[in-house]
């Protein structure tokens, strides 16, 4: 009989920690074998008790859980590290995996399934939250949004910017365009990219073009 898998919980909430390893206490093939309630105490446990799979919280006190987890991947590449959260937004789902969480899955995980997706770490196989995986499709297929995010991310300075530049003028003639100067216009153009995860100024104009922010005569 394989040895069951050892497990840690890193959670600033003791509840927290006390219910997930009430449960996992149930279950055989899975052993708590330690406990860290923020990212600087995981960094000490994890070297005394070496588990196979680490259950990680993202927002804590002092060391977050996307930094502790790069810490702990660069030191131990072969542990894997579910991010188990209550977050699901971009700002905390994209550094998480970038930083080496195998998984992502929401605190109101059925506990059952929690226990599989323990399983399926020990094996090298992710499993992502349903929102999750979502957004990691779009981000794959280039962070192209639906037209309607398009008008509710952007400003409406920021929705003129894209308009100009999508007609092909340049930084200088966009800003005497807007009265604005060229830095402003670098700005915004910053902006824009980060909010419509895209690269460079020609995939915004096309994703312009796409959206219908410009219509063709």
């Amino acid at each position: 009989m394989n040895r069951p898998i050892r497990v840690m919980i890193v959670d600033d909430h003791n509840v927290v920690r006390i219910g997930i390893k009430a449960y996992l206490e149930t279950v055989p093939d899975i052993d708590v074998v330690g406990e860290a309630a923020s990212g600087e105490e995981a960094l000490t446990v994890v070297e005394q008790c070496h588990p196979d799979v680490i259950l990680m919280d993202l927002i804590m006190p002092g060391m977050d859980g996307v930094e502790t987890t790069q810490v702990i991947k660069k030191r131990f590449p072969t542990m894997q590290i579910i991010i188990l959260t209550s977050y699901h937004e971009d700002e905390h789902i994209f550094p998480a995996i970038r930083a080496g969480g195998l998984s992502y899955v929401l605190k109101d995980i059925d506990p059952d399934d929690l226990a599989e997706v323990i399983r399926k770490a020990q094996r090298g196989e992710a499993v992502l939250n349903s929102q999750v995986a979502t957004r990691m499709v779009q981000e794959i297929r280039g962070g192209q949004k639906e037209e309607l995010n398009l008008f509710t991310e952007l400003t409406d300075r920021e929705l003129e910017v894209l308009r100009l530049l999508a007609t092909g003028k340049n930084n200088q003639e966009i800003a005497e365009a807007l009265f604005i100067s060229e830095k402003t216009v670098k700005t915004h153009l910053t902006n824009i990219l980060s909010k419509l995860h895209l690269s460079d100024r020609t995939q915004a104009a096309v994703f312009a073009w796409q959206a219908g922010l410009i219509r063709r005569e």
